[in-house]
């Protein structure tokens, strides 16, 4: 290959944009499950790399993560994780199977991930939220069924942070345990949330 074409490929790859223990392990996850060729840009937050004007062109709010597939920029590890499950052919053509798999996405950001991570709504909804998962994982190895999907990626990553931020008593929800495991021992989640851990 020339180093031309060399150039070329480069300015083509996928880059996604984060920092070290940020949501864009998540998508690091995600990327490497499908495979796909990226680049990780990590910013120095304490030095302020998300709040410079070449960043803020790709996020003004200046958080991470975000993404620069050729002419096309995005931003809000949900919003991405769908993109690239859209993308890459990961998705059926069904709007209901699409919705279930956004209502899983949107669900592992702003129901699951709060009511675990936020102290003071920990007490009352983590029971409610595992209680369910629980059920769920009892009676199939994923959420939508037999097949891994994006929407594990999403809630998988959030389950997966409990016993490495919080060290909760996950005991009383077996199958949410088994769910857990299967989830970091898988090489994609090694590659990327795993390297964090």
């Amino acid at each position: 290959m020339t180093d031309d074409c060399l150039l070329f490929t480069d300015l083509l790859m996928l880059k996604l944009y984060g920092s070290v223990r940020s949501r864009a392990s998540i998508v690091q996850w995600y990327l490497e499950e499908l495979e796909i060729p990226y680049e990780f840009v990590k910013l120095d937050m304490q030095a302020g790399e998300h709040r410079q004007p070449e960043y803020l062109t790709i996020n003004p709010i200046g958080k991470v993560p975000a993404i620069v597939d050729g002419d096309f920029q995005l931003w809000e590890s949900g919003a991405i994780l769908l993109y690239l499950a859209e993308k890459y052919e990961r998705i059926t053509s069904s709007a209901e199977e699409r919705a279930k798999l956004t209502q899983w996405v949107l669900f592992a950001n702003a129901t699951l991930g709060p009511g675990i991570f936020v102290e003071a709504s920990r007490e009352r909804e983590m029971p409610i939220l595992m209680t369910a998962l629980n059920e769920i994982f009892g009676r199939q190895p994923f959420l939508l069924g037999k097949e891994f999907t994006v929407a594990d990626v999403a809630v998988g990553s959030v389950l997966s942070y409990i016993p490495i931020m919080l060290k909760l008593d996950l005991s009383p929800y077996p199958a949410v345990l088994n769910y857990i495991k299967q989830m970091t021992e898988r090489p994609a989640f090694q590659k990327s949330i795993g390297v964090r851990g």
